[in-house]
């Protein structure tokens, strides 16, 4: 193969050592010893001499065998070459790695086993042989691409966004912006999983494929109150409530329990019949639930092949600290969390998704009066639970609280502002009836007390 000792004579002829950094061209792309201790050479020297190449009366000294095979005044572009070397390279490591696995169908390994090794060196291969023409955006020179994709984003093309159920979190960071991870967090029993479901759901509503992970919650729980609200967002139940009438859904613990009467029963299987046939909601829900039989690799890498499956625009994981957590490589506290979190985060940028994640927050003390009652009181940024990468790899993250029919989100940060504003929220999720007050309206204290 001619290209590598190409590349390396116009490296020495261009006085250009840099390239081999720029171009991704690595050791262990030359196919010969004499070619890897020129290569070896031209890198230490140039380390040691302002990044200068040695001339090729050096390189013959140090390395004879390569002197042999010199060829001066190469005018093939370093990106032709580099194209051809990569090329070659990446076949090399698949003639090497092919048998192997091979070999290990032959053993009998399990199917799954195999695909994830045939992943995992696929990555491998794909980055060490990729080329590198170019880093990073020249903000000068590169204007134009950004008027290209403002414009596709004008057209929906290449971004979107997904508005909030709540006016306010719409108000103070524009809804969700595709490729984004956004992090839930509240003490436990606070309604967590409600608050990110509807927000999934209102995505749904608008035309989004949505997937869901929910890890706490099985299949026949996670759709009971999915009919409820979304059942509630059109007014399907009326019902009245310490004295208040609403337009409200199937009550959930009445569908949990078997207990619908039997003309709610007959609504609920049109209702069924309607969201079936598209009549209801415009988008997509896919659900992987807690007691699911084939959902057993809950990984990274299951959760980008189910992406990819959905074709997913909403992502939900509910809770991220019950993933198979990727390996603690950093060998520190939460390193697994965290190095889970930031790939959760690679991934909604490299699929355009919007990913929510929902963690837990400390238990606390000073959420009660004198007198011993409990508060209304969303959890601060400090109090996140099991992992603060969550909290880092986030664009926004929100504290939720609930009590006594009114539940409150407060934006604990935000990347475009946002940070510390609160949405006071009507909270009766029995009755599929979660939605932010009006401005100016409040609850009067208890009055959801049932």
């Amino acid at each position: 193969m001619e290209y590598a000792k190409l590349f390396l004579s116009k490296v020495i002829d261009a006085n250009d050592p840099s390239a081999l950094a720029r171009f991704n061209i690595a050791e262990s792309d030359f196919p010969t010893d004499a070619e890897r201790k020129a290569y070896r050479f031209i890198v230490d020297y140039a380390q040691a001499n302002r990044n200068n190449a040695p001339s090729y009366a050096t390189v013959a000294a140090e390395v004879p065998e390569f002197g042999a095979e010199y060829v001066p005044g190469v005018t093939d572009s370093y990106e032709y070459l580099a194209r051809e070397i990569k090329d070659h390279s990446a076949k090399l490591l698949l003639a090497e790695y092919l048998p192997k696995l091979v070999e290990k169908f032959n053993e009998g390994e399990r199917g799954e086993k195999l695909l994830d090794d045939l992943r995992k060196n696929y990555e491998r291969i794909t980055i060490g042989t990729s080329v590198r023409e170019k880093v990073g955006t020249d903000i000068k020179l590169d204007g134009q691409s950004f008027i290209d994709e403002y414009l596709d984003r004008k057209a929906g093309k290449s971004f979107k966004l997904w508005r909030s159920k709540f006016p306010t979190i719409n108000e103070q960071i524009g809804g969700y912006f595709s490729g984004n991870m956004y992090t839930w967090y509240g003490r436990s029993g606070r309604g967590k999983s409600v608050f990110t479901m509807e927000e999934i759901i209102e995505a749904a509503f608008q035309g989004a494929n949505v997937l869901v992970w929910a890890m706490e919650m099985s299949r026949f729980e996670w759709m009971a109150r999915a009919y409820s609200t979304i059942s509630g967002r059109k007014g399907y139940v009326s019902a009245q409530i310490n004295g208040i009438d609403y337009d409200a859904g199937f009550e959930n613990r009445a569908l949990l329990s078997g207990k619908l009467s039997e003309e709610f029963e007959a609504g609920l299987r049109v209702f069924v019949t309607m969201l079936e046939e598209g009549e209801i909601m415009a988008g997509n829900i896919t659900l992987r639930a807690a007691d699911d039989a084939d959902f057993v690799t809950r990984d990274i890498r299951q959760l980008e092949a189910d992406i990819i499956a959905t074709k997913a625009d909403i992502v939900l994981v509910d809770p991220i600290y019950l993933m198979d957590f990727e390996n603690n490589t950093s060998r520190t506290a939460g390193g697994d969390v965290a190095n889970t979190s930031k790939k959760i985060r690679r991934m909604a940028g490299t699929y355009k998704a919007v990913i929510h994640v929902v963690t837990q927050a400390e238990e606390v003390k000073d959420d009660t009066d004198d007198e011993g009652n409990r508060e209304l009181r969303p959890p601060k940024r400090a109090e996140i639970k099991k992992t603060k990468a969550v909290l880092e790899d986030a664009a926004n993250t929100f504290g939720i609280d609930s009590l006594d029919g009114e539940g409150i989100i407060e934006i604990g940060k935000g990347r475009n502002g946002g940070e510390g504003s609160q949405i006071s929220v009507l909270y009766l999720p029995n009755y599929g009836i979660v939605r932010e007050f009006p401005k100016g309206e409040e609850a009067v204290a208890g009055q959801f007390d049932f």
